[in-house]
């Protein structure tokens, strides 16, 4: 008994986690309250509440599911950068452009929520510092560049693959995929990777 209340239980909570995705892809993360989401999932207020203490909780778990879909892209970029080699680069951007499908409804709600949210702001901030930690200490143990120059470096390379990600997630490619990932694999080995010379 106890196994199918835990198993109901996992499934409410799931049901307000897509409904939520859903309603803030439509409407907005600040377009949509809590009645909302309750009322879409069949539910009430109070069984919100019972999962979710906040609508900033419920967007924290969502952002909690983001970094599990791009767990393979954060493991491989350290190693990636490490390397510093251009096929590594830009089969690692590839790979990862390929997952922007599935992860788009998180980031674009992330983004959102960022913007009105000081808390998920905070989170999602904090994910793309870490991002460039990461950045850095690969550099670091590549003994590539000026030491001074590495988390710069890490920041550029990162900002630019969030805002083609992003302009992606919004108005698809402006032209052809290819010649998009292949610039941004030129900028990232020029930022980050081995000198060819």
């Amino acid at each position: 008994m106890a196994h199918l209340r835990a198993a109901q239980k996992e499934r409410t909570r799931r049901l307000l986690l897509s409904t939520a995705l859903e309603l803030f892809g439509k409407h907005g993360y600040a377009g949509t309250t809590v009645d909302d989401i309750a009322r879409a999932a069949g539910t009430t207020r109070v069984t919100f509440y019972a999962y979710f203490p906040s609508r900033t909780a419920l967007m924290t778990a969502l952002c909690a599911e983001l970094a599990e879909l791009t767990v393979e892209d954060t493991e491989g970029l350290v190693g990636v950068v490490r390397e510093g080699g251009r096929d590594g680069i830009g089969a690692w951007l590839g790979a990862t452009a390929e997952r922007w499908p599935a992860t788009r409804p998180y980031v674009l709600a992330a983004e959102e929520a960022a913007a009105v949210d000081a808390e998920v702001r905070e989170l999602v901030e904090g994910r793309f510092d870490g991002l460039v930690a990461d950045v850095q200490a690969a550099l670091d143990r590549a003994g590539r560049f000026d030491p001074g120059s590495r988390r710069i470096r890490g920041f550029l390379a990162l900002a630019q693959l969030d805002r083609l990600a992003r302009q992606w997630m919004r108005h698809g490619w402006q032209g052809e995929p290819e010649t998009a990932l292949g610039l941004l694999t030129d900028s990232w080995v020029q930022l980050l990777g081995r000198s060819t010379e």
